[in-house]
């Protein structure tokens, strides 16, 4: 019987469950607990963002972003339209615009040269969103950003233990946003953080992470007693899930470094066909270190995309697209609007295919692997 090999495994550590009764027998199961407390610590010590905060999932964290952005109708945030609905949902939620701008040929990012000609008075903020765990170009963004008076917001999602000229990816913005949900490379099964790097924002963030009280100041006995204090909701995991988290933050160097040696060989077999003309590999800038999240292809414009993946699921390896493009869906029409005809999203969409990557790929399931996709793009 042929094995199959699945697009994505997800890895345990082996503490996992060990964390999880630790947490048990201490009877703390709801948040902010001492395994919630350690993944706080990890996350700014490795950031060095000044705050960190765990949410129930990414999106949790970006719709945190939107109320301490205090996001009202009418206000536009620019973003990539390849991105997951979180990223604009985050916004729709409060009123706010999304504006759709065009990413670049290499990285699939936000494109920077185009930012300026989408702002208007109406322009709050830029979300950048690190695809595939690759920076965007950072430093022209926070220029635009400071010449404009506008919020950036990084959707780091993929990009936990990757950086951008040495500075963690989320760090680097206003705000940067983490998940930890099973398909990243640091799990919890659904999790995500919120990293706060403007310190104005910090005591905000906790208070409508806790239902928009003073329940932390409290904890702390900075206050007597914890009251209403804004607008808010209950966006914080429980300590289950943080003590998951945990044993998974304490092998992150050895989940990267193994994901990045999978990455690598991918990259290796796969030249041959770049060579070819057949497909395109991922292109990383210099500036960048990226944390093997995902290896995508980019298919030749004559290869049917569909022909290559069903080929791929009829020898047991199971392959998939990405995204379909914010701006052309039934929703992106309604509450957002696109800034020219976004060429490069529209083209690149349809021709990427993600591979299978995952901590215990083996070197022999590779091979096979390209083997298939070689049989199927030739």
């Amino acid at each position: 019987m042929t094995q199959k090999i699945p697009f994505n495994r997800p890895y345990m550590t082996g503490k996992e469950l060990h964390y999880i009764t630790e947490a048990k027998i201490g009877n703390m199961l709801a948040g902010d607990g001492p395994f919630t407390k350690r993944c706080h610590g990890w996350l700014e010590n490795k950031t060095g963002c000044n705050k960190a905060l765990l949410t129930h999932s990414c999106t949790a964290a970006l719709e945190m972003v939107a109320l301490l952005l205090d996001i009202e109708p009418g206000n536009e945030i620019i973003m990539p339209s390849y991105t997951f609905v979180s990223t604009a949902n985050a916004f729709v939620l409060r009123g706010g615009i999304p504006v759709f701008v065009d990413i670049r040929e290499d990285t699939l990012n936000l494109d920077e040269s185009l930012i300026e000609s989408a702002i208007t008075p109406r322009t709050r903020a830029i979300v950048a969103v690190h695809y595939a765990g690759v920076a965007c170009e950072m430093d022209s963004i926070m220029d635009i950003a400071r010449r404009h008076d506008l919020k950036v917001v990084e959707d780091a999602a993929q990009g936990v233990m990757a950086n951008y000229k040495g500075q963690a990816l989320g760090s680097i913005g206003d705000l940067g946003t983490y998940s930890f949900h099973e398909t990243k490379n640091v799990i919890s099964g659904e999790g995500g953080a919120l990293l706060v790097n403007d310190p104005a924002l910090a005591l905000r963030a906790e208070i409508i992470r806790e239902k928009g009280t003073d329940r932390s100041r409290f904890f702390r006995g900075e206050v007597d007693k914890y009251t209403w204090q804004e607008a808010g909701s209950s966006f914080l995991p429980g300590e289950l899930t943080a003590a998951f988290l945990w044993a998974q933050l304490e092998e992150a160097e050895r989940i990267t470094s193994d994901r990045l040696t999978i990455w690598q060989r991918y990259h290796e077999l796969i030249e041959p066909l770049e060579a070819k003309g057949l497909l395109r590999r991922p292109i990383i800038p210099d500036t960048c270190q990226h944390n093997a999240h995902m290896y995508y292809i980019l298919l030749a414009p004559e290869i049917d995309r569909q022909k290559v993946l069903d080929e791929l699921k009829g020898n047991d390896v199971f392959s998939v697209f990405h995204y379909v493009p914010l701006h052309s869906s039934p929703a992106g029409k309604r509450y957002g609007r696109a800034q020219g005809d976004l060429e490069v999203t529209n083209r690149q969409s349809e021709r990427l295919v993600r591979l299978p990557l995952w901590v215990g790929l083996t070197e022999a399931q590779q091979e096979k692997i390209i083997n298939v996709l070689s049989d199927a793009v030739s």
